[in-house]
């Protein structure tokens, strides 16, 4: 006998208007089709602007939106004054894990490790030591994300990065593996290694390259795995998320795991990364994404 469901009409907000328009879309269409197998009357709702209209009768929302709007907290804010309950980091959560400087704070007031770092404004210069990593403080899908190597490399980078805002991270280029750790609930799922050509996972290895491979569970010892999911669970903790997130580690050649960011939104298609680790433990794309929707909330 299956289990009554919390909700029956559910919106799922994609498209949005940021830089990741085109991948939400992808993760929007994914969701809705996985939502319809279990049984939802689903609606797909193209968001284009920041204004927007629900269909009648929506019960909840499951937002599909990556980058700004959609994982900053505004949409959240929004589905809140509305009164309709909506997947995921509430308005302050989804802010804190959003700005990777708050990010940076947190983590480093937590005691979770995470690499050296500076905030920079326009007409900063850098003093960490090459080589680094340039990131937009308030960006996904690794848009304006740079490995800066040598000296003669800054002022590109950093003009690209500022491209995006006027404050930017710069980190130290944590030399090791790509591994990253998906949360549904309270539950840690499987960690995932993720195999790039060249070590370095840009937005072309991310969703261009065939050569980009994905190792479920990750081929590191037990206490380690289980080590990366306990700093995934703190960070979800501390930066005050609930209902799902992926939080993506450096682990070093030191064999610490260094957490670099959460994503309270991240990409969700069949082959994405938290999909594929929830199927390794057995929960199908239309469970997942049942399992998401049944705990969305104001």
């Amino acid at each position: 006998m299956s289990k009554a469901k919390k909700y029956h009409r559910i919106a799922v907000l994609m498209g949005g208007p940021s830089s990741e328009r085109e991948i939400s879309l992808k993760s929007g269409a994914a969701i809705s089709a996985g939502l319809k197998q279990s049984g939802y009357d689903v609606v797909g709702v193209d968001i284009e602007t920041r204004d927007f209209v629900l269909p009648d009768s929506t019960e909840a929302v499951f937002i599909a939106l990556h980058g700004a709007f959609g994982e900053d907290g505004q949409v959240q804010s929004m589905l809140q004054e509305k009164g309709i309950p909506y997947v995921g980091a509430g308005p302050e959560g989804s802010k804190a894990a959003f700005d990777k400087g708050i990010t940076k704070e947190r983590l480093v007031t937590a005691g979770i490790p995470t690499a050296a770092y500076q905030l920079l404004h326009r007409g900063d210069q850098p003093t960490l030591e090459l080589p680094a990593v340039v990131k937009p403080t308030c960006q996904g899908s690794t848009i304006g994300i740079h490995k800066v190597t040598r000296a003669e490399e800054w002022e590109a980078a950093l003009d690209d990065a500022f491209s995006y805002g006027d404050e930017l991270l710069v980190e130290d280029y944590i030399d090791g593996r790509e591994l990253t750790v998906g949360v549904v609930g309270e539950e840690a799922l499987p960690v995932v290694e993720v195999l790039v050509p060249g070590g370095w996972y840009d937005f072309g290895a991310k969703y261009s390259s065939s050569q980009t491979s994905y190792l479920v569970p990750a081929p590191i010892e037990d206490g380690l795995a289980v080590r990366c999911r306990e700093l995934a669970l703190a960070t979800f903790e501390i930066l005050e998320c609930r209902g799902l997130g992926r939080i993506d580690f450096r682990l070093g050649l030191d064999l610490v795991p260094y957490v670099l960011e959460l994503n309270t939104i991240p990409g969700f298609t069949e082959t994405s990364l938290l999909p594929k680790a929830a199927k390794a433990v057995g929960i199908d794309f239309p469970e997942l994404c049942d399992r998401i929707i049944s705990m969305a909330t104001l």
